[in-house]
């Protein structure tokens, strides 16, 4: 195991435990999130080295891998996913011209499959061999690994896109740094997150889906991501939520807590967490856009 040992929004150095979380989704094994006791950044600490990190992907029900199960999440999930791919590209290019788009975690690559419709030059990045080799004939292009980022031009793409990927990202520094490089200036960075400050994420408390340790190793409240990104010299547009998240998200909690597949729960629950956020715009998962400064 890793630890973090500087915040990486504050640089502070002391850390206090917040909350056990169990790996609900896959080993069952506990993890400990931390918060850093200056800015109250949230971390999974200890976290998986790299090499130990991969066997907690390996199931069929990860959804960000082509060949999954058929079972009720499945469907539910996919119903959803295929409404989110238009308002995610909405939101995420709204006001620009047609333009080179870059998908960071791009998956099974719906998001640019629906981008490619729209006219938009297209580009992946996704470290999962079976997601890339899908892709790739889905989408006819070739798909880059996560660490030939540092091949790619300067200024070479006029938005980035990652759709619940920078919580996985153990160097978020280093991937910022090259996100900035290949981004346009003015180039618009898309980030989608889920909030731990969301009504169903206080609801769930240690249940709460979206936590998903060990494979989240950051937990991002809405000051966090513009503390970072600020940190980049990237400038601060305006949030977007993601809606449908909170049913799904609702769904997996559920079935962590109770064990069981607790479907029209899951939807008062989401519904109770959208209808809280009206006020609080603390919705269950969040879309920021920046932009690229000087």
């Amino acid at each position: 195991m890793n630890t973090h040992k500087n915040c990486p929004i504050c640089d502070h150095n002391h850390f206090d435990v917040w909350m056990e979380v169990a790996d609900y989704f896959l080993t069952n094994e506990n993890f400990f999130l931390v918060k850093c006791r200056q800015c109250g950044f949230i971390l999974t600490n200890p976290y998986p080295t790299k090499a130990e990190i991969e066997r907690y992907y390996h199931s069929d029900e990860y959804y960000s891998h082509p060949n999954k199960r058929k079972g009720l999440i499945s469907k539910v999930y996919e119903m959803v996913k295929l409404r989110n791919v238009k308002y995610k590209f909405r939101v995420a290019t709204s006001g620009l011209e047609r333009g080179r788009i870059l998908d960071i975690g791009c998956g099974s690559g719906d998001f640019l499959a629906y981008a490619k419709t729209k006219g938009w030059e297209i580009h992946g990045i996704e470290p999962n061999s079976q997601a890339k080799s899908f892709s790739e004939k889905r989408l006819e292009i070739k798909l880059s690994d996560p660490d030939q980022i540092t091949a790619i031009s300067d200024f070479t793409f006029d938005v980035i896109t990652l759709w619940h990927v920078l919580e996985h990202v153990e160097d978020l520094s280093g991937q910022l740094i090259q996100l900035k490089r290949i981004l346009k200036p003015g180039g618009r960075l898309v980030i989608a997150l889920p909030n731990p400050d969301a009504h169903d994420a206080k609801y769930y408390g240690k249940y709460w889906a979206a936590f998903d340790v060990p494979r989240h190793l950051y937990h991002f409240r809405f000051q966090h991501i513009r503390q970072l990104l600020n940190l980049h010299q990237f400038g601060f547009l305006k949030r977007e939520p993601l809606k449908w998240d909170a049913f799904y998200i609702s769904l997996l909690s559920e079935r962590y807590k109770t064990g069981k597949q607790q479907l029209p729960k899951a939807i008062f629950r989401g519904l109770v967490s959208n209808v809280n956020a009206r006020k609080s715009r603390e919705f269950s998962s969040n879309i920021y856009l920046f932009f690229s400064g000087k």
